[in-house]
């Protein structure tokens, strides 16, 4: 390839080998910035069940802030409004019991410390 262009720049020498090796540079510049895989990778933390459901309950209660300030704006009938809102009220409660089970679970499962013999 690099002895074809040698050849071709002795032939035309109106500058055309360097924009060849332009392109050449650019399209393997974008090739190893597509391709290239560092060692090391930053992974987000794993996700837990208990942070899961704390999102969930995070984005909830905003739903039912959002779905307040619309009834207030008068965009809801009161009909839709308690509607919504028992249905949201309800999906807070079953993520709450959740949370709570799982917080249950980890502390009966925790070991508990013995007092040692002899310190008071």
């Amino acid at each position: 390839m690099i002895a074809q262009l040698a050849v071709f720049a002795e032939t035309n020498g109106d500058g055309t080998v360097f924009i060849l090796f332009g392109c050449f540079l650019f399209a393997l510049s974008l090739f190893v910035y597509v391709f290239y895989q560092p060692g090391a990778v930053m992974r987000a933390p794993q996700k837990t069940r208990l942070s899961y459901l704390d999102e969930r309950k995070e984005a909830v209660y905003e739903n039912l802030r959002d779905l307040s300030f619309e009834h207030k704006a008068g965009k809801l009938s009161d009909d839709d409004y308690e509607q919504q809102r028992r249905g949201l009220e309800s999906e807070a409660a079953v993520i709450l019991a959740e949370m709570d089970d799982i917080q249950r679970a980890r502390t009966v499962s925790a070991p508990k410390s013995a007092p040692r013999p002899g310190k008071a």
